[in-house]
């Protein structure tokens, strides 16, 4: 199995996956939304010695709460009117079990994990558990560290995923990649939509690196695909069939530009916040920052920077997360 990409990120992941594909240890994958966890979990379990066995996957975020147990662990038969079922727990024996925004996951289905990655699964409604041989595989977007240091993850079953950890950085912080996986990403595009295989303009690639891509590989894999059906027969991908605007934004201007050894993500966030609160809105830095508005309200309270006041307009934005 293998990655798209040369950058110093991709070739460390690569390394790790060698490093730990003869042993079953747990893993938790940290990282923005469309940078490739899923990718990484399907990398580990097909360098595993799992390979041949089954590997489910589940977004906790996509099943309601109140029947997240039963679809995980399984569930007993109440009566003879009810059939009982082994859930993906289960499903997963003797394989890999990937479970992607693990964050979302209720407490109650937590403590039941833990019992899994202990060896053991009870099913909702049994009284006995039963031995599991299953090989855990935890995705989050999220700070897992802080949402156990505020209650909001259990921290013990926190210590058990964290066994070996990915943090995978945005597109925007790989700027080397960005042509590499468009290539790829497109010659996919077209052989699965059946189109003769499509060249990127030059101004189209200088449209790519500039743009800061919030949505990672995936917006990029669907600006592509988009580009490929709405492109002329044997014509080129142009700039305005990627229908992408690079912005003079902190993502992708500063970011790409910064040193990570020498400055944190977080440290240059915090510095672009209190050198620009002033002039901008909190809509106007959310943009600048491409995250939504919500997520620089968290953003601000994790890192404690709390809002200025100015002497015409108070705390500038209305506060709360869905302002």
């Amino acid at each position: 199995f293998d990655f798209v990409g040369e950058s110093v990120e991709i070739v460390k992941v690569k390394k790790i996956i060698e490093k730990i594909n003869s042993v079953d240890s747990r893993v938790l994958i940290i990282g923005d939304t469309g940078t490739g966890k899923e990718l990484v979990a399907q990398g580990l379990h097909g360098s595993s010695g799992r390979a041949h066995a089954p590997m489910i996957i589940l977004n906790c975020a996509t099943v309601p709460q109140n029947l997240i147990e039963a679809e995980l662990f399984g569930a007993e038969a109440y009566g003879d009117s009810q059939v009982g079922n082994r859930g993906l727990v289960e499903a997963a024996d003797g394989g890999t079990l990937f479970l992607d925004e693990i964050s979302a996951l209720a407490p109650s289905a937590q403590a039941r994990l833990l019992q899994v990655a202990q060896g053991e699964n009870r099913k909702v409604g049994g009284a006995n558990s039963k031995p599991i041989n299953v090989r855990i595989i935890a995705a989050t977007h999220r700070d897992l560290k802080a949402l156990t240091e505020s209650g909001d993850f259990r921290s013990d079953l926190f210590y058990r995923l964290n066994v070996v950890s990915f943090n995978l950085s945005p597109l925007r912080n790989r700027h080397q990649d960005i042509l590499e996986i468009g290539e790829y990403l497109l010659i996919e595009t077209c052989r699965r939509l059946d189109k003769p295989l499509l060249k990127i303009s030059d101004e189209a690639r200088k449209a790519m690196l500039e743009y800061h891509w919030p949505g990672n590989i995936r917006e990029l894999g669907n600006a592509l695909e988009r580009a490929v059906i709405l492109a002329d027969e044997g014509g080129v991908i142009t700039k305005s069939l990627l229908a992408i605007e690079p912005k003079e934004s902190l993502n992708n201007v500063d970011l790409a530009a910064a040193d990570p050894s020498q400055t944190s993500l977080e440290d240059y966030f915090v510095r672009f916040v209190q050198n620009n609160e002033e002039s901008l809105t909190e809509t106007e830095l959310a943009e600048k920052l491409g995250i939504s508005r919500k997520s620089l309200w968290e953003r601000r309270q994790r890192l404690n920077i709390p809002r200025k006041k100015t002497r015409n307009r108070g705390l500038r934005g209305a506060i709360g997360p869905s302002n």
